[in-house]
């Protein structure tokens, strides 16, 4: 008799890998833009370094301090949330009791069955079973603000690197094609790598990812052109 085999699930993996894309992603898009658009304008290489320099010093922060305050919020919800469900639990447990209950027979569980899970895990943690089966909250996916804004600030600096890196190797006058060229094939991994990394199509991924940044730049360096000196 063979073990049923561990069915791997990609869902547990939302909240990281968007938090991971959406900051690389807009660490390479908003940098490569900026350098577009400066370097469009006529500028000198080291102005269109510097220019690098503080988008991605100031992106990282931004998406740093942005983080933290949306998590942050979450996490004062989440609290709340937790310090109400502590407060019923010690006023009116039975009727706890009875609001878990009739969680489990709405999810399937004849009343019995549901009655005997409700008491079983009401033992072993009663907050940990309201906050997960009748808040959704669970320690996993639990908000924590500084967590989230290190993670946020650190993809959007690694993103930012690579047109910065392109600006160094590349030419005055190439790097108005050879940043966008970099960075468009580093958007088109890393959408391939997390559209498989979230089961989802890579043409979809890829193609989604690389439109929109192409379009960003683009009008960022027209808009260099049309006022640069």
């Amino acid at each position: 008799m063979h073990a049923h085999p561990h069915e791997p699930h990609r869902s547990g993996r939302v909240g990281w890998l968007r938090a991971a894309v959406l900051g690389a992603n807009d660490g390479i898009v908003s940098t490569a833009s900026l350098i577009v658009g400066v370097a469009a304008a006529g500028s000198s290489q080291q102005a269109i370094v510097l220019a690098g320099v503080s988008g991605l010093i100031a992106g990282a922060l931004s998406m740093a301090a942005g983080e933290y305050v949306s998590v942050s919020s979450q996490a004062d919800t989440e609290d709340a949330d937790l310090a109400m469900e502590r407060r019923q639990l010690e006023r009116s447990p039975e009727a706890e009791l009875d609001e878990l209950t009739e969680i489990y027979v709405q999810r399937g569980l004849d009343r019995s069955l549901a009655r005997q899970v409700s008491e079983q895990l009401t033992a072993h943690d009663a907050l940990g079973a309201h906050a997960r089966d009748e808040i959704g909250i669970t320690e996993e996916l639990r908000a924590r603000p500084l967590q989230a804004a290190l993670a946020s600030a650190a993809a959007f600096a690694s993103g930012a690197t690579l047109p910065l890196l392109a600006v160094s190797i590349a030419p005055l006058a190439r790097i108005e094609w050879v940043v966008p060229a970099a960075s468009l094939f580093a958007l088109a991994l890393l959408g391939a790598l997390s559209a498989r990394a979230g089961g989802a199509s890579i043409p979809r991924g890829v193609l989604r990812v690389t439109l929109w940044s192409a379009l960003a730049m683009a009008a960022t360096g027209l808009i260099g052109r049309l006022f640069g000196s």
